[in-house]
């Protein structure tokens, strides 16, 4: 007998209906309005990554599958669906400067957005159905994030790849027009593509780029194969070999966080917006930092201590000897000591933070030496990214100041005309003014019943 995914009380089968039901009418006005600034947010990051090496050794991978009619991101090629939904989330990923939704500690955006825009184009959609797929997915991620309890960093699971499938699922099937049943067989299929391993923390490996792009692939092809006939099983969230007890066998989990206030809370308006191209678990330690920086003056600094949880404190600190002295810019994102260092001497952290030059500085990699880090009983994780410093000084004072909420929370939410001047600034460093106001245009303008295929192409590098 064939399962039936449809039974009530699947989550899945929960996430299906309100995703099949849900009408852009349903969804708030300012949700719509923050969705569309995320979505600047990611594009902007994808014209900026074009200039970095890793976009051009994707783009060749891709291409030598073949190439298609769907635009890329920032670039010009050409390629099949599913490829230009994996390079695009590599190009939105690709810097680490993307939003997280920081109680699932998952970068919605980055698998939701590629796989709806793909899905929008294939299916002859509108501008309409391309943000209400990107929403739901971005709904979806979230809360299947917010189901791990902030366990998946510490098995050693990217959240990102694990959550972002299933809302790159529901984002490709409902851009697909997939009804109730058939986008819950497609999260039943997709949790079988749900994985990605962190160890690219040991030696700085790209593969933290792809997940949320293989996330939005994983997406698409489950809900193809669910339109198709394929079957999927019901109970993927909640069940005995479900997503929650294989993937964190033991330890405490919220499978009903995936339903809870469907439609009633909009966990997108708690999708945090990055102010620094950094792993957002050093956030609140860079303005920390930045904070004390004016009381040190021409005092020299004899140590540092930091405090943090000790589940972001194993992204950011270890191993050591990657971490007090990163080999390369990705090592650095990943880096507490260099963060907290970089920030304290040129007061700042902005991507030429991350370039070469200032990878090699011996004043800052010295001060990183000096960093010690200690577990933090009051941090508020996964809640929030909290961050505490204390600074020792030649002359006996000691500098002490904590970030309890990092900036860009929904707490503390960036404005709207912060993320357009952040968008202004990525797009900025690769495309002329009239490009980015060309792409600024497109984006805002989303849910205006433009063909989707328009606006890919207006997205599109020339």
């Amino acid at each position: 007998m064939n399962p039936d995914p449809s039974q009530p009380d699947h989550l899945a089968a929960a996430v299906g209906a309100f995703a099949a039901r849900t009408t852009l009418d349903d969804v708030p006005p300012e949700v719509l309005d923050r969705a569309r600034h995320l979505v600047l947010d990611a594009v902007g990051l994808a014209f900026a990554s074009t200039a970095y090496p890793f976009s051009g050794v994707a783009a060749r991978a891709l291409s030598a599958f073949g190439t298609g009619d769907q635009a890329v991101l920032g670039l010009p090629d050409r390629l099949p669906a599913r490829d230009a939904a994996v390079l695009n989330g590599v190009l939105i990923h690709g810097m680490d400067f993307d939003d997280t939704h920081i109680p699932a500690v998952t970068h919605v955006s980055a698998a939701a957005l590629p796989a709806a825009l793909a899905a929008a184009v294939a299916a002859g959609a509108d501008t309409r159905e391309l943000l209400r797929a990107y929403v739901l997915g971005v709904e979806v991620s979230a809360r299947v994030g917010i189901g791990g309890a902030g366990g998946f960093h510490d098995v050693g699971f990217h959240p990102t790849a694990v959550a972002g499938a299933f809302g790159a699922a529901v984002a490709a099937g409902t851009a697909s027009g997939l009804d109730a049943a058939t986008l819950t067989t497609a999260q039943g299929v997709v949790g079988s593509m749900s994985a990605g391993l962190l160890e690219f923390l040991a030696d700085g490996a790209w593969t933290k780029r792809l997940h949320p792009g293989w996330a939005a692939m994983s997406g698409l092809t489950a809900a193809g194969f669910a339109a198709a006939g394929w079957t999927g099983p019901g109970a993927v969230y909640e069940g005995r070999f479900g997503l929650y007890n294989t993937h964190l066998a033991g330890r405490e989990t919220r499978p009903e966080a995936v339903v809870d206030g469907l439609g009633e809370r909009w966990e997108l308006m708690r999708t945090a917006v990055k102010p620094y191209p950094v792993c957002h678990f050093v956030h609140a330690f860079a303005d920390a930092a930045l904070l004390l920086r004016p009381q040190i003056g021409d005092t020299a600094v004899t140590g540092i201590r930091c405090a943090i949880h000790p589940v972001p404190g194993k992204v950011v600190c270890e191993p050591p000897e990657s971490k007090w002295a990163p080999r390369d810019e990705y090592d650095a994102k990943f880096s507490l000591p260099y963060v907290v260092a970089t920030a304290l001497l040129r007061g700042r952290f902005t991507l030429a933070e991350l370039e070469d030059e200032a990878l090699a500085d011996r004043e800052v990699l010295d001060l990183a030496q000096r960093v010690r880090v200690g577990e933090d009983p009051d941090s508020a994780f996964p809640a929030a990214y909290s961050g505490a410093i204390e600074i020792e000084l030649a002359d006996g004072r000691v500098l002490r100041h904590r970030e309890q909420v990092n900036r860009g929370h929904d707490e503390r939410p960036l404005s709207d005309d912060e993320i357009v001047a952040k968008y202004r600034g990525t797009i900025g460093r690769v495309a002329p003014d009239d490009v980015a106001d060309r792409v600024q245009a497109a984006v805002l303008g989303l849910g205006d019943a433009t063909p989707a295929a328009d606006f890919a192409e207006a997205c599109r590098g020339r």
